[in-house]
């Protein structure tokens, strides 16, 4: 049996005194202990000032000052956002002008409509699919494509025209739909789809020409929007991929203009760290200045969040946009 394999001794190891060593983490850092009726603003104030929560709270700041100074407030949508419940959240930011302009896909535009009209959204996939019915409502199919068609007739967005016809026909709960408050109060929102994606393609009443019409007009719409960015927020909440590639298109083009759309915030929600989320919307276009982050969690849990702190330090506030 051949001797035992030889280990390095440790005798000489080269140590020095904590006080000489740098740390990441001081206790001056840590968070508060929560306290039975503290306000909302009080437990974001108690938060520790590390990773998530720092930026959490780094972002609350950065809106708050960019609704009272009336800089843009851009909040870009994928459709499991709407599913989650949140829009009565986002609703009241939008009547108040704490959001200038609301971007979706055309999976968040459909969800919205649906629950503006019937109060309800979100079918189940693996038992229609089953018997070829996914995506056969007649109703949303209807609504959506014929407003692709009005909207390129009338030359209008695709968004403006969705959120104009729910507000007009009353639509049983238009209070909660993000499209009709935006229409309401006279902002933007913007419908960016991907032709073949949505189920209101399957229908024969899609036509490609008026939804790539009036989605393009949107895009047009969402980029001028963008070219006003500077000292102002862009979140992207729950979009992988379209909006996040929307924006940097968006981008480019106001840059390529000679707007100065530099020093803005720019910050990522979502359940998952997603590539095209975390490099077109946070790390390349803040990379010659602004601030970045992404924030993970579970969008009925953080947009609350984000919004009771926000209503914490704002109160009543209307931003000096609305005159």
């Amino acid at each position: 049996m051949s001797d035992r394999h030889e280990e390095l001794s440790l005798e000489g190891v080269k140590t020095l005194p904590f006080a000489e060593r740098k740390s990441k983490v001081d206790v001056s850092e840590f968070g508060q202990a929560p306290r039975a009726g503290m306000t909302i603003g009080e437990f974001v104030a108690g938060l520790p000032d590390i990773l998530g929560a720092k930026d959490l709270v780094s972002l609350v700041d950065r809106l708050e000052r960019s609704i009272r100074a009336g800089h843009e407030v851009l909040v870009l949508l994928g459709g499991h956002v709407i599913k989650t419940g949140v829009t009565p959240v986002l609703t009241p930011m939008i009547r108040r002008g704490w959001i200038t302009a609301v971007g979706m896909n055309g999976s968040a535009a459909i969800h919205d409509v649906e629950i503006a009209r019937f109060g309800r959204t979100s079918e189940i996939v693996e038992e229609n699919l089953a018997d070829g019915s996914f995506g056969m409502a007649r109703e949303t199919a209807a609504f959506l494509n014929e407003s692709a068609d009005i909207a390129r007739t009338e030359g209008a967005g695709f968004g403006e025209t969705l959120g104009a016809r729910l507000v007009a026909e009353k639509a049983p709960h238009a209070e909660v739909s993000l499209l009709a408050a935006a229409a309401d109060a006279g902002i933007p929102a913007t419908v960016h789809v991907a032709l073949g994606t949505d189920i209101v393609h399957q229908h024969p009443g899609a036509s490609g020409a008026s939804i790539g019409d009036a989605s393009l007009r949107d895009f047009r719409i969402l980029a001028a929007r963008v070219a006003a960015l500077e000292g102002g927020v862009v979140l992207n909440v729950g979009s992988a991929v379209l909006m996040p590639e929307v924006f940097l298109k968006a981008l480019t083009v106001a840059r390529n203009l000679g707007h100065r759309v530099g020093a803005f915030t720019a910050v990522n929600l979502d359940m998952n760290r997603h590539y095209r989320p975390l490099t077109n919307v946070v790390s390349r276009p803040t990379a010659q200045g602004g601030f970045g982050a992404h924030l993970a969690g579970h969008h009925e849990i953080l947009v609350p969040l984000l919004g009771a702190a926000l209503a914490d330090r704002l109160g009543d506030f209307r931003s000096p946009r609305l005159g």
